[in-house]
């Protein structure tokens, strides 16, 4: 694929490329290319970074700074997994090296967005149901916070998102009973959270 070719994309056109024709021009220097692999996959990077991390102000720079570990590493990509697969474990490795850093800085606070508290509630709701829900996540992500990187990406992947045990573990570079392990370990710490969260409740 040339570049004149790649420039020529729009439409349901650019989505019947293969993604591998779009690595190939990438590695051979066509900028076009990236940019059409940056609008395919950008939305779901966003959500799951957002899911692992929370709506925080640091996502913007996050998500650039994944688009361009992936730049730099599709010379390595030998297409054994798929595309996606290869772009989420770069996003899973960010996001924990995110919260890492976050748990060093001990006792600095993380404020949510509230828009994008808002984003993450079903339209439908009624104002009353969206004040609660938001709550409720403000309570989650408050909970989540005390779980480790590795924890708490394995739970988001397999207890929020649904995705398959194996899949998971392909993503985590991790063997599929260390996955289980650790999201029946986060499940452990966040019921025990719950708990100490109740009983500070008034009567």
């Amino acid at each position: 694929m040339n570049r004149s070719s790649v420039a020529s994309l729009r439409g349901a056109d650019a989505e019947a490329v293969d993604e591998r024709s779009l690595v190939a021009a990438v590695v051979a220097g066509d900028r076009r290319a990236f940019a059409e692999l940056y609008r395919r996959h950008l939305n779901p990077v966003y959500a799951r970074l957002t899911r692992v991390i929370g709506p925080v102000s640091e996502r913007d720079d996050l998500v650039q700074q994944i688009f361009l570990d992936l730049f730099r590493a599709l010379p390595r990509f030998r297409g054994e997994a798929a595309l996606s697969t290869f772009l989420h474990r770069i996003v899973l490795n960010v996001a924990c090296e995110h919260l890492e850093r976050r748990r060093r800085q001990r006792g600095r606070t993380q404020p949510l967005d509230d828009r994008q508290l808002e984003a993450l509630i079903a339209p439908e709701a009624s104002p009353e149901q969206r004040a609660r829900q938001r709550e409720e996540m403000r309570r989650l992500f408050a909970r989540m916070e005390k779980l480790s990187p590795k924890r708490r990406a394995a739970f988001v992947l397999v207890a929020i998102e649904c995705v398959p045990l194996e899949e998971a573990a392909g993503l985590l570079a991790a063997k599929p009973a260390a996955v289980k392990q650790r999201v029946q370990d986060a499940r452990r710490e966040l019921a025990q959270a719950l708990d100490r969260d109740r009983e500070k409740e008034p009567a």
